[in-house]
């Protein structure tokens, strides 16, 4: 088995990536795995640090706003198609996968051009511009939702839902590794917050001017801030002295985390939901308003149709979001009914169902 895995740009894009290529290695062990990513995105670090190794394009997307930079799209769309197409020659994949993101463009569309097998997965339950371009000439469209048949040819569709890592697929046995892990109070109630892998500002300044709530009311914040908001925060924090607040810049043990959490605060990333919903805990979520087409309030709406989620808007963050998390903090009845429900959506063997139709593929 030889297999290229394209694109990256987020943690939501990487991770399931990183997954796929995981469960090809469990099951062909002599498989040999190339992944091609963006040249100065995050999958050039995040991807070698898993153990494969990585080819950059010079490739980046179209900015909204007026800009000089729009002028060279079109020359890094050849450039990195024809680089796209000599890797291909080169490494002679029985497969060519696409995950969203810049890469995987240039990518797919010359694997699709040298009639080699090809598979895009969308993790969204609205696909990326990427994606969309892709769906005519890929083989098979594998997604986390239903409806998708609006953008995507039926007998393209394998309903898979998203690769989640490996780590979070199974949380048994691990609060008490998690409470000595993060120093915590196993009697008094947690609360993780996490705006992705890059951070999320509005979540940062509305738990910021809240602080003081979560030490009147002897609650436990395990917080990720992301690496811009970071030093500010452990400065709020420390003006606040309680062993309460737990600031990280970046939390690699997110199965701990998950585990020991009463309640999630979240990104509405497909991939941060994916996991949620086998983490099966009371969580609220609060979609970016900075991504194409609102996608990440498309999934919230999709888990707070069925009273599996509380949504809170980016713009009203500021002022509701603490009203919210009291809210649900007092309602143990409601945390139970969410955590029912969201549990009942989750999907731990996407990486396998994804494999399988891989598989088909090849032979």
């Amino acid at each position: 088995m030889r297999a290229i895995i394209s694109g990256g740009g987020t943690g939501g894009h990487i991770f399931p990536a990183v997954a796929i290529a995981n469960a090809i290695k469990a099951k062909y062990a002599d498989a040999e795995i190339l992944f091609i990513g963006a040249k100065g995105r995050m999958e050039m670090e995040k991807v070698p640090q898993a153990g494969y190794k990585i080819e950059g394009l010079w490739i980046s997307g179209l900015q909204r706003r007026f800009t000089w930079k729009n002028f060279l799209f079109p020359l890094k769309v050849i450039c990195s198609t024809l680089k796209a197409r000599r890797i291909i020659k080169r490494f002679k994949p029985d497969i060519v996968i696409g995950v969203g993101g810049f890469a995987s463009g240039p990518t797919l569309e010359a694997a699709a051009r040298l009639k080699v097998p090809t598979l895009i997965q969308e993790q969204n339950s609205y696909p990326g511009i990427t994606n969309k371009m892709l769906a005519s000439k890929v083989d098979k469209i594998c997604v986390a939702y239903d409806n998708m048949t609006r953008w995507f040819n039926a007998s393209k569709i394998e309903f898979t839902g998203n690769p989640i890592r490996q780590m979070i697929s199974s949380l048994t046995n691990k609060r008490e590794d998690a409470i000595k892990h993060f120093s915590l109070d196993p009697n008094k109630r947690t609360v993780l917050v996490v705006g992705g892998s890059l951070g999320a500002r509005t979540i940062n300044e509305s738990i910021t001017t809240g602080l003081n709530y979560f030490v009147e009311n002897d609650i436990q914040l395990i917080w990720q801030t992301g690496k811009g908001y970071f030093e500010k925060a452990k400065e709020q924090s420390a003006t606040i002295n309680s062993k309460n607040i737990n600031v990280f810049e970046f939390i690699y043990e997110m199965d701990l985390a998950y585990s020991v959490a009463d309640i999630i605060i979240s990104r509405a990333g497909a991939i941060a939901i994916s996991e949620l919903c086998i983490v099966g805990k009371p969580t609220i979520l609060i979609p970016s308003p900075n991504v194409a087409e609102d996608h990440q309030t498309k999934n919230a709406m999709a888990l707070v149709d069925k009273d599996a989620a509380i949504l809170v808007k980016d713009v009203d963050s500021r002022n509701t979001l603490l009203a919210q998390l009291d809210m649900l903090i007092k309602d143990e009845d409601k945390q139970r009914r969410m955590s029912e429900n969201i549990l009942s959506l989750g999907i731990k063997d996407a990486d396998e169902r994804i494999l399988k139709i891989v598989e088909g593929l090849v032979k």
